[in-house]
């Protein structure tokens, strides 16, 4: 790895923040961690790390513990060959925060770590202060109804890698040296403002998912849907206070999460795409800190 991209060289370029390791459920798990008060955890989705939260970190340290997680499979953290359910990831979140010693704690996550934040809420809610989604909801049945071709004239983006993520071995065959590709293609496809994510967070990004076992691990979590729109099924409704942030994955948020959350807040960022930490950090952070505070 080169050494600008390194968790070393990337934590100096956050002030006030530290990289820290422990095991847990037999994983060496990375977090980062930053400020003083309540404690948040924050989860990354694909295809990013921690450097997701960047921009945003500083901003909610002023006012709480800044946790970010890389989740099994992802960055530093270790990368078993199973165990990628979220309903599971959501228990070495839970075990994380028992190694903390806190009783209870708000969690939000973005993609893959909305997924599994929701999770968490739903299997720990003794643990769960408030829960964040940020663009993405749980998987659930309608996951089924996508359709397997771009439908003609339609405007939405067809989300083929949701469909190429499921093939076991081909994808890490094809792409080991080549993940570069495909996350500047979600990247400027899937962003409004293609600035907003530059060369050198793509590189930071290329750099973590650029080999076989990364590809395998990140493409778990996709695997695993099935079984976590299964377990979405047995959960009962949450009572702790949510926030959904939306942008391009509003209308799901608005479709999804009304008849699992009896105490639901809604708010939608205009002119921005999926990755809304890295379009709309201060907007974003600000909205996550009023929810916070009330």
């Amino acid at each position: 790895m080169k050494t600008a991209y390194s968790d070393k060289e990337l934590i100096k370029l956050v002030p006030g923040f530290t990289n820290n390791y422990t095991t847990i459920n037999d994983l060496s798990i990375h977090y980062v961690s930053g400020g003083t008060g309540e404690p948040l955890i924050l989860i990354p989705g694909y295809p990013e790390t921690w450097w997701a939260y960047h921009h945003v970190m500083p901003i909610l340290a002023e006012n709480y513990q800044v946790i970010v997680v890389e989740i099994r499979g992802m960055g530093s953290s270790d990368k078993p060959e199973n165990g990628y359910e979220k309903k599971n990831i959501a228990k070495d979140i839970y075990e994380l925060v028992k190694y903390w010693g806190f009783d209870k704690l708000s969690i939000a996550g973005h993609d893959i770590g909305a997924h599994v934040a929701f999770s968490f809420a739903c299997n720990y809610p003794q643990a769960t202060s408030k829960l964040i989604m940020l663009d993405t909801p749980h998987p659930d049945s309608s996951m089924y109804q996508l359709p397997m071709l771009p439908i003609l004239g339609a405007s939405y983006l067809y989300p083929w890698w949701l469909a190429f993520n499921q093939v076991k071995e081909l994808p890490e065959k094809l792409l080991e040296g080549r993940m570069s590709i495909v996350i500047s293609w979600l990247f400027d496809n899937l962003l409004v403002n293609k600035d907003s994510i530059s060369q050198f967070d793509k590189s930071v990004y290329s750099e973590r998912y650029d080999n076989k076992d990364a590809i395998r691990c990140s493409n778990a979590w996709y695997q695993a849907f099935p079984q976590d729109i299964k377990d979405y099924e047995s959960y009962n409704k949450l009572e702790m206070p949510v926030l959904a942030i939306g942008a391009s994955g509003y209308d799901l948020l608005q479709h999804s999460l009304p008849t699992i959350a009896n105490n639901l807040i809604l708010k939608k960022l205009e002119n921005c795409g999926h990755f809304i930490l890295a379009e709309k950090p201060t907007e974003t952070a600000g909205l996550i800190k009023e929810f916070l505070n009330s």
